[in-house]
């Protein structure tokens, strides 16, 4: 840091390799903050973790939300207040970190289309026999989404079983085979809806997109990027499909969160915004410790 010369930038190696990052210790977060005078949060994909450059370095620098950051949040912030009709589109595994939103966006969006694994865990529920399927380990209760109006789930879907692809129904699931996409029959009822939203916010792949099974994916991607709505959408292999069909100009807001996307949708707070906005003590006298730290790294 001494030796950088004016307009110059050190880039340090990835915090998470140090013991004290996860563990948010505070005096590993006040031997970071030693090396500057101000703290820019510009990682909005990790706000929602409690770790120590992220909620604990504000406690010693004055802090402030970078460029991205502040649209980040100025963009997702639509959803608390948004258009009608509002489309939320939310796909992707894991049911149970995505309860949540579920919970807080239905009484708000018009409709609620669920699809991916986490579709699986509603047929489930409804009785059918989902076969090797991925589905939710914890013990979902979502008994009251089943007749929800509002809710949309695939009425066809594309399955795999020992190499071979079909396209069903999901009653029609077989021992052994594996639902890895959305069937024809559902994206021509999706884009009905898609068509006549004014406001769309989509996360998550429709199907393994990873294993190559794309195809409901991209077509989603192309026709909400057609549409006339305003659209913010989110998530790894989202924005994969997206940029693959080179349509990122196309879309009102990628969002660079996954994770941190869903979580201030849910929450409309991370824990990296709440540090910036916290007024700490910043005379903490961590000296001792942070001679520890000094001495673990580089003696």
């Amino acid at each position: 840091v001494a030796d950088l010369k004016e307009g110059g930038i050190l880039l340090f190696e990835n915090l998470r390799k140090w013991s004290g990052e996860e563990d948010n210790d505070e005096a590993f977060a006040k031997y970071l903050a030693s090396f500057a005078d101000v703290f820019v949060q510009e990682g909005f994909a990790v706000c929602h973790r409690e770790h120590a450059s992220i909620v604990s370095i504000p406690k010693f620098l004055p802090s402030c939300a970078g460029f991205l950051v502040a649209e980040e949040v100025s963009n997702l912030s639509k959803a608390f207040r948004p258009r009608k009709p509002f489309l939320f589109i939310l796909a992707g595994a894991k049911f149970s970190t995505k309860i949540p939103l579920v919970n807080k966006f239905l009484p708000v969006a018009d409709n609620l289309f669920i699809a991916g694994a986490i579709a699986n865990d509603i047929y489930k529920a409804k009785g059918l026999f989902v076969g090797d399927s991925l589905v939710d380990d914890e013990n979902l209760d979502v008994s009251s989404l089943l007749n929800n109006e509002k809710i949309i789930i695939p009425i066809d879907v594309v399955t795999s079983h020992k190499g071979i692809v079909y396209e069903k129904k999901p009653e029609e699931i077989s021992v052994g085979e594996k639902i890895v996409d959305a069937g024809k029959k559902t994206m021509i009822e999706i884009k009905k809806i898609v068509d006549q939203a004014s406001f769309i916010v989509w996360n998550g792949t429709l199907g393994k997109y990873e294993l190559g099974f794309e195809k409901a994916t991209l077509d989603l991607a192309k026709m909400i990027s057609e549409s006339n709505a305003i659209t913010i959408v989110g998530g790894g292999d989202t924005l994969t499909a997206i940029d693959k069909l080179e349509l990122f100009e196309k879309f009102s807001f990628i969002s660079t969160g996954g994770g941190a996307m869903l979580e201030f949708l849910a929450k409309e707070t991370l824990p990296g915004l709440v540090a910036l906005s916290t007024k700490e003590n910043t005379q903490k006298t961590l000296e001792g410790e942070e001679k520890t730290w000094i001495k673990k790294f580089f003696s």
